[in-house]
């Protein structure tokens, strides 16, 4: 329900009237709105009570969680900032496959016009309105990256969040007297429904602790359900999304050229031929080249890294040209 109320509200948004750029930072300030509100809950609730159960096991919780939070923050704002990479205005292209229709100017391989940033895409994958950019070329590498981490880091949340939720919902049960709540003040059994004029300002003040605190309960409740409910169908929207995108990945291609291929696919095997897309050299080798990671150490991957992709989108190397260097 969560995901549907979400997607209704961004169409709604989209439909608004008003300007576009408007339209597309609400999304930007969402996601980080979401985001903050998360990591708030989890120390606002999560820090002291694994605290108050192992100092230790909160260090380490710690600094696992502060660097997966990093790299969600890093690869998310530059998923956002980096320019995706277009092609040259006025400049010559090395190679054009054909012409776009609405720039009326040559389009580089695997180049394709976005119809919401009116211009051409470089390796173009699709536009992204919670980025307010979209991913291609030279910004692909964070996309996929924030959506992992992101998924990691709550599957992160809910492991080590799930013993405290049940607590907090399922605690010890508390005496009663006759069908109804009592509280317990020095070892004196009183029931809520007593008269409170004949109590002393301590017992009241007794009193007065108790019900904020179970104003508190309450109020920690209402977070660990809206938590829940964000991670659940976070975890469930990207977690999707970035396993299909890593299915294509391991093929090397885009989304769009997901469609092409498939397409390119059906013709040739009506002609009892077989169609084999010119960019796929082989899982292991797409991963390095879309990691850009080929010469690089895995390091780049683990840690927030600003390195660039291979090349310049403008040409590419194919299964048909000499082994990549």
């Amino acid at each position: 329900m969560l995901v549907i109320y979400l997607w209704n509200l961004c169409s709604g948004l989209l439909r608004t009237s008003l300007p576009v750029w408007v339209r597309l930072q609400v999304f930007v300030v969402m996601v980080s709105l979401l985001t903050a509100s998360i990591v708030y809950i989890a120390y606002y609730l999560g820090l002291p009570w694994w605290w108050d159960r192992s100092p230790l096991v909160t260090i380490i919780l710690l600094l696992v969680g502060n660097w997966l939070l990093v790299n969600v923050c890093f690869h998310y704002y530059m998923g956002v900032a980096v320019p995706v990479g277009y092609p040259p205005q006025g400049g010559l292209i090395p190679e054009a496959v054909s012409i776009c229709k609405k720039c009326i100017k040559p389009k580089p391989p695997r180049t394709h016009h976005c119809s919401v940033c009116n211009k051409c895409i470089l390796k173009m994958d699709h536009h992204c309105p919670w980025l307010n950019n979209c991913v291609g070329h030279y910004n692909h590498r964070h996309f996929f990256l924030y959506m992992v981490y992101t998924v990691i880091g709550i599957m992160f949340i809910m492991i080590f969040g799930v013993r405290l939720a049940y607590e907090e919902f399922f605690p010890e049960q508390e005496p009663e007297l006759d069908g109804h709540p009592v509280r317990l003040n020095n070892l004196e059994i009183i029931p809520v429904t007593e008269s409170l004029d004949h109590l002393s300002k301590e017992e009241l003040a007794e009193i007065a602790r108790q019900a904020a605190e179970t104003e508190a309960r309450e109020w920690q409740r209402r977070l660990i359900i809206f938590a829940g409910l964000i991670c659940i169908a976070t975890f469930t929207a990207l977690g999707a999304l970035a396993w299909w995108h890593a299915g294509l990945i391991t093929r090397g291609e885009t989304s769009i050229e997901a469609r092409i291929n498939s397409t390119e696919s059906q013709k040739y095997r009506a002609q009892g031929k077989f169609y084999q897309n010119p960019y796929d050299f082989g899982p292991r080798e797409n991963w390095k080249l879309f990691l850009g990671i080929k010469n690089r150490s895995w390091w780049h991957v683990l840690f927030p890294s600003n390195h660039g992709p291979y090349g310049d989108g403008l040409t590419w190397r194919t299964i048909h040209d000499s082994k990549i260097s």
